[in-house]
């Protein structure tokens, strides 16, 4: 009982230092991760070091919302949609041409009708018709976020033990505690044949002290728009990595589709144009 008590003194004792330091961090299936950095024509800038890549992409791909929603609590201060945290991903892996199918795409339709009512200038060919990408694959997301209460109980084992029951604000302090965890899903289908090509799940879990927004486990931030804005929103992002990284491991094994032409860069820029098709 003795030595019961003492192990419980001191995970009691860490417990409050770690508190004090502010820590942070989400764990992520094996490791960490940190969803952030940009893509584009320099390739992926400052991208998280799990981040699992093609050595060239195999078609273009379009994102889609899932029809039946996302399954997370309307208390969570999240974006409505993981879809841009999604193709930030699929963009940066480079397995992918991205192409729009939600707002870009209705700013495009727009500047459409615009020169067709007269308004744009007549030799405009930005908007010319014929011009877009078709998508060879989507990419469809789940994500299921689930938060348990795990303080009660844990301040009700602090009682029991007489050493770690007269340490002032500690039962308030684990009572506070809460496991998030976040389940996520990412379906590959051919446009062409309609079929699934590939699945692959993701999951993330952390634990929140609850104060001041305190989260232990393994993870370093998560991609802007509101998902590093919370300790929901960085296990959800992290989720989303995990499911990516499982994700590109069959999309390596699909042979390469005809692609458009590479995107046009400067003679400034120090990175190659954007691949076109992959060989083999």
């Amino acid at each position: 009982m003795r030595s019961l008590t003492k192990h419980a003194l001191v995970g009691a004792v860490a417990l409050l230092a770690l508190a004090a330091c502010g820590e942070k961090k989400t764990e992520l299936g094996q490791g960490g991760s940190v969803v952030t950095g940009s893509a584009g024509p320099q390739g992926a800038q400052n991208a998280a070091k799990e981040l699992v890549r093609c050595e060239a992409p195999v078609a273009t791909l379009a994102l889609a919302e899932n029809p039946n929603g996302y399954t997370v609590g309307s208390g969570y201060q999240l974006p409505a949609s993981p879809v841009p945290l999604v193709k930030l991903l699929a963009q940066q892996s480079g397995c992918f041409r991205v192409v729009d199918r939600a707002a870009g795409l209705r700013g495009t339709v727009q500047e459409q009708e615009l020169k067709e009512a007269g308004i744009l200038r007549k030799n405009n060919s930005t908007v010319a018709k014929g011009k877009g990408y078709e998508a060879q694959y989507t990419l469809t997301p789940s994500l299921t976020f689930s938060e348990q209460d795990a303080g009660r109980n844990l301040a009700g084992l602090i009682a029991m033990i007489p050493v770690l029951r007269d340490i002032a604000g500690l039962a308030g302090l684990v009572e506070q505690v809460k496991f998030k965890e976040a389940q996520t899903a990412l379906l590959l289908s051919d446009n062409e044949t309609t079929e699934q090509v590939a699945a692959a799940t993701g999951a993330a879990r952390s634990t929140d002290l609850g104060v001041g927004g305190l989260v232990f486990g393994k993870l370093g931030g998560g991609a802007g728009a509101g998902w590093s804005n919370t300790n929901e929103g960085k296990v959800i992002a992290a989720a989303f990595l995990d499911a990516h990284n499982q994700l590109v491991v069959q999309v390596r094994a699909l042979q390469a589709k005809e692609l458009p032409p590479p995107v046009p860069t400067t003679s400034r820029s120090t990175g190659a144009a954007a691949p076109g098709v992959r060989g083999g």
